[in-house]
């Protein structure tokens, strides 16, 4: 279809519209499941210092034979962490084994007082070259523009959990207008895949309900990482591609949300 897999964030990096989740996913698991992933693929990677598998991120990104410049990593930092930002980050770097992250967000918000010097924090680690881009997870909007009112930069990703069943154009389209990515974490845990509307959909395209969840928050431009260990579901989750919903199909399924 010749349609484009990444999105430009606001400082220009183009970011992986499809990505792989890797919470909960440790050890030998998480390293198998990566490596498959970037075989299958996949050229966006998200773990989080709580995650305990940066080292099986970085072992599995290098192993897989791929230039370190073609895999979008995202590592986050833990709010409890707020006051020891650039150690945590610098300790993230080296379980990973890269010079620079991709994106570093903030895990979830801080206490007020932190906040902004949080923020201030995750920008001085971007202008000094270790994270190419940063941004926040769990952020609510007043949030984004209270960090925003006072750096004068916005985050380029807020990440948040995202589903049809919890669909918000007006969240959505509030990102937009901040120049802010929004990227959905659990797409497929927050759906119900049993769903009839889902799977007529799915159905009329030769699909499965999940792929109709994870394709309609491409077509929204949401970013989407989906998590899995099984090959054959991180294959299919990868597979958006060959599939286009058409707007009425998009509007029903936008429709969940009222349910």
């Amino acid at each position: 279809m010749g349609e484009t897999t990444t999105v430009t964030l606001a400082g220009g990096v183009q970011m992986p519209r499809v990505g792989l989740g890797t919470w909960q996913l440790r050890g030998r698991q998480a390293y198998d499941s990566i490596r498959y992933a970037l075989d299958a693929g996949y050229r966006h990677i998200d773990t989080a210092t709580m995650y305990g598998n940066e080292a099986e991120v970085g072992r599995a990104v290098r192993d897989s034979g791929l230039p370190r410049s073609e895999v979008f990593i995202t590592t986050k930092l833990p709010s409890e962490r707020a006051g020891r930002a650039r150690q945590t980050l610098e300790a993230s770097l080296a379980a990973l084994g890269v010079d620079a992250v991709d994106l570093w967000l903030i895990h979830w918000p801080t206490g007020a007082r932190d906040l902004v010097p949080t923020w201030e924090a995750l920008l001085t680690a971007r202008d000094d070259g270790l994270a190419r881009s940063v941004g926040v997870s769990n952020f609510s909007l007043d949030q984004i523009d209270q960090i925003t009112a006072a750096t004068g930069q916005a985050p380029e990703v807020n990440q948040v959990p995202w589903s049809p069943f919890e669909h918000n154009p007006s969240v959505l389209d509030q990102h937009r207008q901040r120049g802010v990515v929004l990227e959905g974490y659990s797409p497929l845990k927050r759906s119900d895949l049993r769903s009839p509307v889902l799977a007529s959909i799915a159905q009329a395209h030769g699909v499965t309900p999940a792929q109709v969840v994870l394709r309609w928050h491409l077509q929204h431009d949401i970013v989407v990482i989906p998590k899995s260990a099984r090959p054959e579901r991180i294959d299919e989750n990868f597979q958006l591609f060959g599939f286009e919903l058409t707007d009425g199909e998009m509007s029903t399924i936008d429709g969940l949300s009222h349910g």
